[in-house]
């Protein structure tokens, strides 16, 4: 079983984002494998335990996101690739993936739903398409049964079960698999797991970013007094606008 994982590099989705000359201020800030991705990568190391086989990790990224690369590798995956550009846009990013995976014959590729930073969950489905393998997001489920995988996805008013014969494309979210926590072993082990940098292939993103603007801040909150069920409704006619 070769099964591919494609991480994200993204801040802390604790971090408190600020903006400086249009783009994301770093300063200060705390980055984390995408928590989407996360699942994505806890569900690949459990098949390769119970089925055996390897777990590549794959990032496209500058220098500065192997931390994340190595902390995958320290959670439980065999090698690493790290595609040495900036993740300009969805399809830029779809493209750096396919180029690697196209001659390495995995039987899965597997990533978040989307990333926490751009959310456009566009990267699963551009990848099974370039790829021309089936496309299933968001996968909550997902177990293997020989050549066959049976998932469950998350749809409008319930759930959906799927079989897809190998290879496939899965975008995850939980309740796929529990986060691991990388412990001692393991991140001793990261640090001797090979990492391999590739130069991206020369294709050009199809996105342009005008500006970045933060939501405006939340407005001060009103208490009402259980009991005065009137100034409750004058309020959310006159001030709140939703009766």
């Amino acid at each position: 079983m070769k099964i591919l994982v494609c991480i994200s590099h993204v801040p802390d989705t604790t971090t408190k984002i600020k903006f400086a000359d249009n783009k994301l201020d770093t300063n200060g800030v705390q980055f984390i494998i995408g928590p989407y991705d996360d699942f994505a990568l806890a569900r690949a190391v459990e098949i390769k335990e119970a089925t055996g086989g390897t777990v590549t990790v794959l990032n496209v990224g500058e220098a500065d996101t192997e931390p994340s690369i190595r902390k995958a590798l320290a959670i439980g995956a065999d090698n690493a690739v790290r595609v040495n550009a900036a993740p300009i846009d969805s399809l830029f990013v779809a493209q750096q993936i396919v180029e690697h995976a196209k001659s390495e014959n995995y039987d899965m590729i597997l990533m978040g739903r989307e990333s926490s930073d751009y959310n456009s969950g566009l990267v699963h489905g551009l990848v099974g398409e370039l790829m021309g393998w089936p496309s299933i997001a968001p996968a909550m489920k997902l177990e293997v049964d020989g050549t066959t995988a049976k998932l469950s996805r998350e749809i409008e008013g319930g759930h959906e079960d799927v079989e897809v014969a190998m290879p496939f494309v899965a975008g995850c979210q939980e309740p796929i698999a529990e986060w691991k926590i990388p412990n001692m072993r393991g991140i001793m082990m990261a640090r001797k797991k090979p990492l391999q940098v590739v130069e991206p292939v020369g294709v050009e993103g199809v996105t342009s970013y005008k500006s970045f603007e933060l939501p405006e801040a939340k407005a001060e909150c009103k208490m009402v007094d259980a009991g005065q069920m009137d100034e409750l409704v004058g309020l959310l006619k006159n001030e709140a606008r939703v009766l």
